[in-house]
């Protein structure tokens, strides 16, 4: 029997460390937490300051019946649940239901598992650390006022199986102001003249800029009229030409934020599925002889520091793979966010050694691209800065300007690695333009008139509105991922063309918290809220007199709602069929997964249907029915034929309704491609040219 009980939070975990630690140590999973707030009742004892009542969760028993077995037999047992406050707390309960003496030093943190780093952490265990802990009970506890007193109220007043929290009602609240924006925005009009001009045989483009080297905006037609009018000819001269030397800086390593917003807008990862894979490969994968190894460390962080360890590695790697002119000399101090606890490091690999290439046959695909993209942020953040040739150039024509700016990359630096994507994905590229000196002659070839519209801002994409979370102090690393899944599992918003969009419940809702539970959406005060979990966390705040402050101001307005709030009936909307069961009226039901079809005389008759929706094309297998759209579990659209499962006719691509004019057999298809949608044949190579 080994010496020593190790206790981590998963099997995964298990099987990594106990490799590490030897015959002496056995590890153990509790599989997350053991104890928990009952979901039957609030389950705290408000007479005697807000003390939370815990209990064993269901299922948990027979793990923590084997837990208590192996503890008894062990000299000593060792807590190395994840080092964060979710993790502390799991120690903290874990030690209470095992019977441990809690100022023993029991608690082992690392923040990579690799055999140095937890081997390591052995040499100096500690005492579990009652302040993170009061950090995790103040919010837990924050979390269940809020929940369980205006969830019943939802229930009550609007529908069942409604729900309201602190960081999801904000991110609601973000998605449906954007949309209220976007309702209330009025386009305006604007004109741009683009040209293409050459000096001799080389061709470059250039936009008008202004009058007499003043910038002028062209708002009507009439403004362009204007501008034609006063040209002269095609021959046009430089006047000005500006050449400058300008550095880009590399992105700082990557946080739990900025991991979740470059995940979605390089790889297409929704937030759960990049922090899913990031925990795999934090426990461990198999490599071969190497056994089980962490690949990346801790993922759950909002700091971008590097140890210096770390930081030598890399170094040596860069100098020796791309050359010493391409590794920083001094070590780079990023500012971390504001409201940041910095308690781990960035999200980095274990071993920059360890290359993507080189681990691309033990990882899944997905597990690659993420790993791929974490190890070339942290190498490219370590990697000095790119140097572009910058050119400006201002033509004339009569007092007429127009401008034209290029640039080329002279130094790649991190570039030669990887390069940050924006929300726009408006990624640098060059734009070389000819030798120019001031008093050269071009021509102009064109000159294309364009009529534009000022666009609304967009809506939130996943990534957008962790970033804007973020910047405003709401919510932490670990809440992001769940909290964008409750919004979506509550049907309050849906996510159409990869952007949120609210639902006629999640209006219903943010209004009514809007009218009596105003400071859940006051974001200062949700924010201030973050901060006083900090400071607990730290030791300077009591979680009692933070959560006691908190709720003499919440209860009245639970009492208020409670007696005011009117009832909300959702009326259904007719459908405009009738029932093929008993031939009553078909309305349109809101349901848990969104709007479907159902009898108007539930409960006599329980016939429900999915909505459809038909795109107006014959099913191109059988030739009978209809191509309809419809929705993975994963919500993914994708067209089938109505007759099903008469017919089995699938696919992922928008079916067109004409053969193919080349092998005159096949289906045509809408491929949706990033320039545009194409139209393909699902047999042959017929193409035809993108449409924007």
């Amino acid at each position: 029997m080994a010496d020593y009980l190790v206790i981590v939070e998963s099997p995964a975990k298990a099987k990594t460390i106990e490799k590490y630690l030897g015959k002496k140590y056995k590890v153990k999973a509790s599989m997350g937490h053991v104890r928990d707030l009952p979901k039957s009742q609030m389950g705290i004892d408000f007479e005697h300051n807000y003390d939370p009542k815990y209990i064993t969760i269901r299922g948990k028993g027979p793990v923590l019946k084997e837990l208590k077995q192996a503890a008894k037999k062990a000299k000593k047992v060792y807590l190395a649940a994840d080092p964060d406050r979710e993790g502390e707390a799991i120690a903290w309960h874990l030690a209470h239901s095992l019977d441990l003496d809690q100022t023993d030093d029991l608690r082992v943190v690392f923040n990579e598992i690799t055999k140095d780093a937890v081997k390591e952490s052995f040499k100096s265990p500690r005492k579990i650390d009652m302040d993170l802990v009061d950090a995790q009970q103040a919010r837990r506890v924050l979390d269940r006022l809020v929940g369980y007193n205006i969830s019943p109220i939802l229930w009550k007043k609007v529908k069942k199986g409604l729900s309201a929290g602190r960081v999801q009602s904000v991110a609601l609240r973000l998605i449906i102001d954007r949309e209220r924006e976007i309702k209330a925005f009025k386009p305006e009009e604007y004109w741009t003249i683009d040209g293409n001009f050459k000096k001799g045989r080389k061709a470059f483009q250039a936009a008008f800029y202004g009058y007499d080297g003043k910038k002028q905006k062209l708002s009507t037609v009439e403004d362009v009229q204007q501008v034609m009018a006063r040209l002269k000819g095609k021959d046009y001269e430089v006047i000005n030409v500006t050449k400058k030397e300008r550095l880009r800086n590399p992105a700082a390593p990557f946080t739990t934020s900025s991991l979740q917003q470059e995940a979605a807008r390089k790889l297409n990862f929704r937030t759960r599925k990049t922090m899913m894979l990031a925990q795999q490969l934090y426990e461990g994968i198999t490599l071969g002889r190497q056994g089980t190894v962490g690949l990346i460390t801790y993922m759950r962080t909002d700091s971008t520091r590097i140890s210096d360890t770390a930081t030598q590695e890399a170094h040596q790697y860069i100098v020796d793979q791309y050359g010493s002119e391409f590794a920083r000399t001094k070590k780079r101090t990023d500012k971390n966010q504001k409201g940041a606890q910095d308690a781990h490091e960035a999200i980095r690999p274990t071993s920059v050694m360890r290359s993507p290439q080189e681990m691309k046959e033990y990882l899944s695909r997905d597990q690659l691209r993420l790993y791929k993209l974490i190890w070339e942020r942290f190498i490219a953040s370590q990697m000095t800065p790119a140097v572009l040739d910058t050119m400006r150039v201002d033509l004339n024509n009569n007092g007429v300007i127009f401008r034209a700016n290029g640039s080329k990359i002279k130094f790649a630096g991190f570039m030669k690695v990887y390069v940050e994507s924006s929300d726009d994905n408006k990624e640098e590229k060059e734009n070389i333009l000819p030798e120019l000196e001031k008093g050269d002659k071009v021509k102009s070839e064109s000159l294309e008139q364009r009529q534009h519209f000022t666009q609304p801002p967009p809506r939130y994409t996943e990534a957008r509105l962790v970033k804007t979370l973020e910047e405003i102090g709401v919510g932490r690393p670990s809440t992001y991922a769940p909290t964008l899944d409750t919004i979506q599992r509550r049907n309050y918003v849906s996510l159409n063309n990869k952007r949120f969009e609210p639902t006629e419940l999640g209006e219903i809702v943010n209004e009514l918290i809007e009218e009596y539970f105003p400071e859940i959406l006051n974001v200062e005060f949700t924010a201030n809220m973050e901060s006083e979990l900090d400071e607990i966390e730290h030791g300077k705040m009591d979680w009692i007199q933070v959560i006691d402050e908190f709720y003499k101001g919440f209860e009245p307005n639970v009492k208020r709602a409670d007696e005011e709030m009117e009832k909300i009936e959702i009326k259904d909307e007719p459908a405009g069929i009738d029932c093929d069961l008993c031939g009553a009226p078909m309305v349109i039901k809101m349901g848990k997964y969104g709007k479907f079809l159902a009898c108007s005389r539930f409960p006599d008759c329980r016939n429900t249907k999915p909505i459809v929706k038909e795109i107006g094309v014959t099913c191109p297998k059988c030739g009978k029915g209809h191509v309809i759209e419809r929705k993975s579990k994963k919500k993914r659209i994708f067209y089938g034929c109505d007759r099903y499962p008469e017919c089995d006719y699938v696919s992922w691509d928008k079916p067109v309704e004409r053969p193919c004019p080349k092998c005159g057999k096949h289906a045509l298809v809408e491929k949706k491609l990033k320039k545009g949608i194409q139209i393909q044949c699902t047999s042959c190579d017929y193409k035809e040219e993108t449409q924007k």
